[in-house]
């Protein structure tokens, strides 16, 4: 009894701020607001660059997941402690990461723009490439989990059949961790659906180039309160959409 009080305030102080979103919704005006062409442009563009980014986690991170879960190297923990940084780095520290390295006069940014004339501060790419740094980590802990919890003694019979080690990895180890890929997808999908702070930071807030349904609802806020509501419901639901996809595999009691 003594800790129904302040898990009830907790409560209260997580749900409130969704229920008064809920509340103060335009519901009459709601449809309006979102058949705007600069609600659907800017929601074409965040599925399309958080899709985008997925699938570069994707292809970089499930290695990587690989990598730290099923070999023994110096400096392990110190890689892994890297790769976990984006997830508690302030996102607007990771954008000024990003312009360091990848702008017109970052490190490798000023060989792109030397070598091929092409720069990835403010483009779609770059929106891309910011969203793709917070959120592959999410995918690599998910996968590694996913691989650790796994029987390595099913690879280890496939190369005594004579499998090579990528035939093994292709072959069985991701159909067993398929589950863990998956949720990992769905969450760094997720992740980079919301990302804001390292977008406006690195590639900006051009309406139709950079400005994802985040972005979008700041702007919003200082012009027209009703329509970054209606925004950020949107982005809501696709939250709780997330959260019951991944209900069966994180949420359920044994």
């Amino acid at each position: 009894m003594a800790l129904l009080l302040p898990g009830l305030l907790g409560l209260l102080f997580l749900v409130l701020p969704l229920v008064g979103l809920l509340v103060r919704a335009p519901w009459r005006s709601l449809p309006a607001q979102l058949s705007s062409a600069d609600v659907w442009e800017a929601l074409k563009l965040s599925l399309i660059c958080a899709t985008s980014a997925t699938g570069v986690s994707l292809v970089l991170g499930v290695p990587l997941a690989w990598l730290l879960a099923r070999t023994e190297f110096p400096g392990r923990r110190l890689v892994r402690a890297l790769v976990t940084l984006p997830l508690v780095l302030p996102p607007v520290v990771g954008g000024v990461a990003l312009l360091l390295v990848l702008g017109r006069n970052g490190i490798v940014g000023r060989w792109l723009d030397s070598a091929f004339g092409y720069t990835l501060p403010f483009t779609t790419t770059g929106v891309i490439v910011a969203e793709a740094f917070v959120a592959m980590p999410f995918l690599v802990i998910s996968v590694e989990g996913a691989l650790r919890a796994a029987d390595p003694r099913y690879e280890e019979a496939a190369a005594t059949l004579g499998a090579s080690r990528l035939t093994a990895f292709r072959r069985v180890t991701l159909p067993l961790v398929a589950p863990g890929v998956a949720a990992g997808a769905v969450l760094a999908w997720a992740r980079a659906l919301g990302e804001f702070g390292a977008t406006i930071t690195f590639a900006g807030n051009f309406p139709g180039r950079t400005q994802t349904m985040p972005l979008a609802v700041y702007l919003a806020m200082e012009n027209d309160p009703e329509a970054a509501i209606a925004l950020s419901l949107v982005l809501l639901a696709v939250s709780v959409a997330v959260l019951a996809g991944l209900r069966g595999r994180w949420m359920s009691t044994p």
